[in-house]
């Protein structure tokens, strides 16, 4: 991911940077104001501890770029002449999200800088892997920027496998990809920044800016075409020795079952992965028991990850009508029955309040941390 280190905060806080302070403080402006609402200019200087002059020119700077507006005199009267808001121009600037973690497809969606959907559009991948794949991640890039005749902030991608902090696609077995300069050859065809992700880390993100996620430690689990987890630690997504961390997919939990992608045998994706759980619900007679069972499963690998961790959240993100239910029910107790009580007695274990939208939305938070400071 180009935008972040594994322990830098995801949001800006205090008033220096040695690396670039300007662009700290515009950081901490626009952080209040995404935050908080509109806000006056004193309101922004008492907030961000900047001084009054610093915040009237860095204010100015963002109006003239169409980032901030002025809104006028708040609604309450009081004594003196009334402060003038200024707030964010969400639906001036746009960003462009995709999606590669959905079962064989390609979504995408235009959104405003509050993550308000503009406009979706979907891909099928029809199979595709590979040099293929790829192309079709071009095609819908470029449809999305044909659609929004705003000015576009950059593109932000989830994709499944490892990815570095350049935003190539080190490894992606289900998409038939090994060191992909997916980041790098976006935006040289587009002229756009362009940041990529693994598909986990860009759902947790989402879910940390704009989902229901409360304070600790928050772990989301991604099922879709595979399976992978994001962690929010103290502030900071955590991204591990190489990028690889909340890579859970490929823990054996069945060496006697399924061949996986990556070349091994029983890994927790050959069980909990859409496509993997679709063909046991086929096969089964007893639904809710078939979920039960992997929720158990899953609960088995998760509870060591909470105990360690000691975290605060559990999210499942995917399909509702698998995930909900027998199978979340079936995890959280798992968890709690295999880690000491301390650890459960504020664990919640819950689905993602954002649905079908995690990524997309946290995609979205890749750009507006890299460009703009702000989560």
């Amino acid at each position: 991911m180009t935008q972040t280190t594994s322990r830098r905060a995801l949001r800006p806080s205090g008033k220096l940077l040695q690396e670039d302070a300007r662009r700290h403080h515009r950081a901490l402006i626009l952080q209040c104001l995404f935050a908080e609402g509109p806000r006056s200019r004193a309101d922004l200087a008492r907030s961000t501890g900047l001084t009054r002059v610093t915040v009237s020119d860095l204010v100015a700077e963002l109006i003239e770029e169409s980032l901030v507006g002025e809104l006028g005199a708040p609604a309450e009267s009081r004594v003196g002449k009334p402060p003038i808001l200024v707030g964010l121009r969400d639906d001036a600037t746009h960003i462009l999200t995709l999606d590669l973690s959905v079962d064989d497809l390609i979504t995408g969606a235009v959104l405003t800088l509050s993550g308000e959907v503009r406009s979706r559009a979907e891909q099928p991948l029809a199979g595709a892997k590979g040099e293929a794949a790829v192309a079709l991640v071009h095609t819908m890039a470029r449809r999305l920027l044909g659609s929004t005749p705003a000015r576009v902030l950059g593109i932000g991608v989830g994709s499944p496998g490892v990815v570095d902090d350049d935003g190539t696609v080190v490894d992606a077995p289900n998409l038939g990809w090994s060191d992909v300069p997916l980041a790098k050859d976006l935006a040289r065809s587009l002229d756009l920044p362009v940041y990529v992700a693994n598909d986990a880390n860009t759902a947790v993100l989402g879910e940390h800016t704009y989902g229901d996620a409360g304070e600790g430690g928050l772990m989301l689990l991604r099922v879709g075409t595979g399976v992978g987890a994001g962690l929010v630690l103290e502030g900071a997504l955590l991204h591990g020795h190489r990028g690889a961390a909340g890579e859970i997919g490929h823990v054996v939990v069945d060496p006697a079952g399924e061949r996986c992608a990556c070349g091994r045998t029983g890994c927790l994706e050959t069980v909990v992965a859409v496509p993997h759980l679709r063909d046991r619900l086929e096969a089964s007679t007893d639904r809710a028991a078939t979920l039960a069972g992997v929720g158990e499963q899953l609960g088995g690998v998760l509870a060591p990850v909470v105990g360690t961790l000691n975290l605060h959240e559990l999210v499942l993100s995917g399909p509702a009508e698998l995930l909900d239910g027998p199978l979340l029910e079936a995890t959280d107790r798992v968890v709690r029955e295999r880690t000491m009580p301390v650890s459960g007695e504020d664990l919640v274990v819950r689905t993602s309040t954002l649905g079908d939208d995690v990524v997309l939305l946290g995609a979205a938070v890749l750009v507006l941390t890299g460009e703009l400071g702000v989560s």
